[in-house]
């Protein structure tokens, strides 16, 4: 069987034949439409007739809040002209072909249950540090959407009490963000906001920039905080840390220091967050939404319990 599959991010759209094996065949990306969802499903239209003899279905991530069961969106993240929108059956009738839609973070956190660096877990909690801090939260091998699929949706964790009316300074995907980090070291540069992306952060940091590094510490420790309070409201056997600067060692280096930094200076840890990286980074969204079809459309039930060790 081959697919294609989709990834809906807030400015490109990455796709890719793959297989029910979660082999690439085939890879590609489009600018994401900014406008209308007119514009939006003409162009994955424009991508599935590309590939419409070959394929027998379409697995999609996008942002957003949203019922995979339905195909129903309740907001569109970025792309709000997705809000409270029965997308899979406004697709359906440009890509007459089965669909399947489910969270971003939700999809990267079951391609590593599935396939990567959470294969030995039936507890487990993916954290995504991209524009916002995403991810997924797995329980028995399943991934736990919450009654109103906002389960993961760590962005809106309030970190203090010190909130100011209408500000999201307070929030976790504001403090603890790829997009924050970049934007203070912008600021400690004095350079434009534009021209700092994680490469740059990292370029400064592998190279022994004392500043930019006192500055990844003090976003690590955060971090770490954050870490220790979902390794005490839920346990998981490990967190797996996403996003594209997961790709830095020197990263996840921080973080483990000051996990073992926390665990010094608090009067008292029952158990550390054991923390790993993401094996499958840019590709992991699409690895997840090839796994929520397959769940859906192939032997469902048992398919998980077949192909990932306990």
């Amino acid at each position: 069987m081959k697919l294609l599959v989709i990834d809906v991010g807030g400015t490109a759209i990455k796709y890719a034949l793959m297989n029910d094996s979660a082999e690439f065949i085939e890879k590609g990306t489009v600018a994401t439409p900014k406008d209308t969802i007119e514009h939006f499903v003409e162009v994955i239209g424009t991508i599935y007739d590309k590939y419409k003899g070959q394929i027998d279905g379409i697995a999609m991530s996008m942002p957003g809040r949203i019922d995979s069961d339905r195909g129903y969106l309740y907001t569109g993240g970025a792309l709000r002209y997705n809000d409270d929108k029965d997308i899979v059956s406004i697709l359906k009738n440009r890509c007459p072909v089965n669909i399947t839609v489910e969270n971003d973070g939700k999809c990267a956190a079951l391609a590593e249950v599935w396939k990567g660096n959470l294969m030995d877990c039936d507890d487990a909690v993916v954290v995504i540090l991209g524009t916002g801090v995403g991810g997924g939260v797995i329980k028995d091998k399943k991934l736990h959407k919450g009654k109103h699929f906002i389960a993961g949706e760590f962005s809106f964790v309030i970190t203090d009490n010190n909130l100011q009316e209408g500000s999201f300074s307070n929030w976790w995907g504001t403090q603890s963000s790829a997009s924050a980090l970049c934007m203070q070291v912008a600021k400690a540069k004095k350079m434009k906001p534009e021209d700092v992306d994680g490469y740059k952060v990292f370029e400064y940091a592998n190279s022994g920039d004392e500043e930019v590094l006192n500055i990844l510490d003090d976003y690590c420790y955060k971090l770490a905080i954050q870490l220790y309070n979902l390794q005490y409201i839920y346990d998981p056997e490990k967190i797996a840390i996403g996003g594209g600067i997961s790709k830095q060692d020197i990263l996840l280096e921080y973080i483990q220091k000051n996990i073992d930094k926390l665990a010094k200076t608090l009067p008292f840890v029952m158990v550390k967050p054991k923390v790993v990286r993401c094996k499958f980074n840019n590709d992991s969204n699409l690895i997840g939404a090839l796994y929520v079809y397959i769940t859906k459309y192939m032997d469902g039930e048992n398919f998980f319990t077949l192909t990932v060790p306990h």
